[in-house]
């Protein structure tokens, strides 16, 4: 999500085939260069091979034009791609966010080549139960502690409900001095912080 301080980017790493959980240590984070990330939902091969191709267009932009492509431009490169591929059976949702020269910038796209500009999204089997938390609680004006404690909390309300999530919530912040690995947290660790924080609020 968007705030005043720059963008949040808050995922999980638990990857699955049906009730199989294949890896609980997935990168659903790919970081296209030091300004722009994306986010992996879906097929974790369509995400990993689309993304890293996004991320050798953006270098060859660069070195073409020698600047930095702008999010808005990275993010409808992976559209057009994911437009020409309808059909095909790609499956993918993902997140292109960065900051450029107009400031933090977040888009959605996913394998209908479906591109849409906005403040938050979440995507994957847990969206819904992150978009809750989100909905609630979140607003432009957020300190940074605040919106660090808001993405671990979206992230660990959608693994503790959603069976396809889990594992460890990797955070990354996003200023205009490019994209920062905050935390890896386990979110079993979240787990009983968080219930002890119920139950000390509870019995105050």
């Amino acid at each position: 999500f968007k705030f005043n301080d720059g963008i949040i980017v808050s995922v999980d790493s638990r990857s699955t085939m049906g009730a199989y959980i294949a890896s609980g240590t997935v990168k659903k984070v790919i970081e296209i260069n030091p300004f722009l990330l994306g986010t992996m939902a879906g097929g974790a091969a369509d995400c990993s091979f689309w993304e890293r191709n996004l991320g050798v267009q953006c270098r060859m932009y660069e070195l073409r034009n020698g600047r930095r492509i702008s999010v808005a431009a990275a993010s409808k490169l992976l559209a057009n791609t994911m437009n020409s591929y309808r059909g095909y059976g790609l499956s993918m949702g993902t997140m292109i966010t960065g900051w450029d020269e107009t400031g933090p910038q977040l888009y959605y796209v996913d394998n209908d080549g479906t591109r849409l500009k906005g403040k938050y999204f979440s995507v994957g089997s847990g969206s819904t139960y992150a978009y809750g938390v989100l909905d609630s609680f979140y607003r432009d004006d957020l300190t940074v502690e605040e919106a660090i404690d808001l993405g671990r909390r979206a992230i660990y309300h959608a693994t503790h409900r959603d069976a396809y999530s889990g594992g460890i919530n990797n955070l990354y912040h996003v200023t205009k001095e490019g994209w920062k690995k905050i935390h890896a947290i386990d979110v079993n660790d979240m787990h009983y912080e968080f219930a002890e924080e119920k139950k000390n609020s509870m019995s105050s």
